[in-house]
């Protein structure tokens, strides 16, 4: 009976990788801090391996790694890909301070507005320039919320279509380089990589580079604008009276810009398209690396903060505060990542996940869908950090081995990931435009008009499945 107990009790201990999975998603469902939350359970998981090894429990801890947490330390600390986080972080907010999107959503406005769906559709289009130019979904949602909803609102748009083209908009700062979701899942893939290869008892110095990253998102992230652009032209053709026509002249009116729409495209325009070209092309022309764009990016902001002649001392100071709250909540999270890493590896994690994987049906192309479903599942509750974080370390390296592309894979994550910001209840592009919508929009109107656009990345991520050349052409050629 003892020796049947002590079985169970050995069998039981080897899920413990599970357990460990499943407590920090509890932990982070009860509302707890991230950063905190990882690394404090990530802590009592090890301290409880450490207390069953002392009590002669055969448990499958190995000691050893827990030695790497300083040497992982430091690394992070020292990453030089890294340290783009904060300056794409504070390229985004100057640009936001600097309320660069106010005279472009006005011109592409009175450009679209007297077609059908045409808010609409200036509205995807301004999203699309401001996501490649600052890459901040909050920022993007409720900027077009404050300035967009109203006037949407306004013309008779239907509240569920400008609702939830809003928040759909908004997300594309997530896939549309630069992206700093990009920056990080290239940090986490080339570790991933590197594990996955000396597990194969191979090495080389090739890493999963966040330049590749960016030139893998430039279709997908235009094929979504386009999936976003045809779904309102169809809408407005099906259902007029959801996103009609508005009067030109009383748009100009209103807008108070009565002369030629022209100079005000050009003077809206010309600036984040000079700012997308100083960045995007010096990563994609390999003149720069994505860390040295990102300090031309954060120049480029600051000149056009300056030339709009709002920059002074209090909105500098804000963007400086700002910008260290959003880089400090990064690189917390990460550094109580790689605990939970060690933790997770240090009981035998990977070889848990290696094994599970390879029992399922379909090979690689189970595993992977299985990755894909998980993901979107844990985006109702979890953050894209979050799941960046915690997820991609522990099925990275598996899906690796299994000779999945590394691009495609971080392409197909990041776009799965997007999806995290439009589902609810959780999804952070529903609360960011909750805040800035009238009462009178309820938030179920909210949520339903985002359903149509979780069905499009969808679609979109079953192409890019479909056509891996979608996310590895562009980065081949370059």
């Amino acid at each position: 009976m003892t020796t049947g107990r002590h079985s169970n009790v050995e069998a039981l201990l080897e899920f413990m990788p599970l357990f460990l999975f499943l407590s920090i998603c509890v932990v982070l469902m009860l509302g707890y801090p991230v950063a905190l939350s990882l690394a404090g359970t990530a802590l009592i998981f090890a301290g409880l391996g450490y207390l069953l090894l002392q009590m002669g429990v055969p448990v499958p801890f190995e000691t050893r790694m827990m030695g790497a947490m300083p040497n992982r330390l430091y690394g992070i600390m020292t990453n030089a890909t890294l340290l783009a986080v904060p300056l794409f972080v504070l390229m985004g907010v100057l640009l936001e301070k600097s309320r660069v999107a106010e005279t472009l959503l006005d011109a592409m406005a009175l450009l679209f507005g007297s077609l059908r769906g045409g808010l609409g559709i200036s509205v995807v289009l301004v999203g699309m320039l401001l996501a490649a130019s600052t890459g901040i979904v909050g920022a993007t949602v409720v900027t077009m919320g404050l300035l967009s909803l109203p006037t949407m609102l306004k013309r008779g748009y239907s509240p569920a279509l400008a609702t939830g083209s809003i928040c759909a908009t908004g997300t594309l700062g997530q896939i549309i380089p630069p992206s700093i979701a990009l920056v990080l899942l290239g940090d986490v893939l080339s570790n991933a990589y590197q594990r996955a290869q000396l597990a194969m008892g191979v090495w080389s110095p090739k890493t999963v580079s966040v330049g590749d990253l960016f030139a893998g998102a430039v279709i997908p992230g235009l094929l979504l604008v386009v999936a976003y652009i045809a779904y309102l032209i169809f809408t407005a053709w099906l259902k007029p009276e959801s996103a009609p026509p508005a009067d030109r002249d009383a748009l100009k009116r209103e807008l108070g810009h009565t002369g030629s729409i022209w100079p005000l495209l050009l003077k809206g325009l010309i600036p984040p398209v000079l700012l997308i070209v100083a960045v995007m092309g010096s990563i994609l022309g390999g003149f720069a690396t994505p860390t040295e764009a990102s300090a031309v990016g954060a120049f480029g902001a600051l000149v056009l903060a300056l030339a709009s002649r709002r920059l002074d001392f209090t909105m500098l100071s804000e963007v400086v505060r700002t910008t260290a709250q959003v880089t400090s909540m990064v690189f917390l999270i990460l550094i109580g990542a790689a605990l939970f890493s060690l933790v997770f590896r240090a009981y035998g994690g990977e070889e848990l996940v290696t094994e599970l994987f390879e029992a399922l049906p379909g090979g690689v192309v189970g595993a992977t869908l299985v990755v894909m479903v998980v993901i979107f599942l844990l985006g109702f509750i979890l953050d894209f950090i979050e799941i960046t974080f915690v997820v991609v370390p522990i099925v990275g390296p598996v899906l690796l081995m299994m000779g999945v592309d590394p691009i495609w894979l971080g392409i197909m994550i990041a776009v799965n990931l997007q999806t995290s910001f439009l589902t609810p209840p959780f999804g952070f592009a529903l609360f960011y435009l909750r805040g800035v919508t009238p009462a009178s929009v309820p938030t179920s109107t909210i949520y339903r008009g985002v359903i149509p656009f979780i069905i499009l990345q969808l679609g979109v991520l079953l192409a890019l499945a479909i056509f891996p050349q979608l996310a590895t052409w562009l980065p081949s050629v370059l």
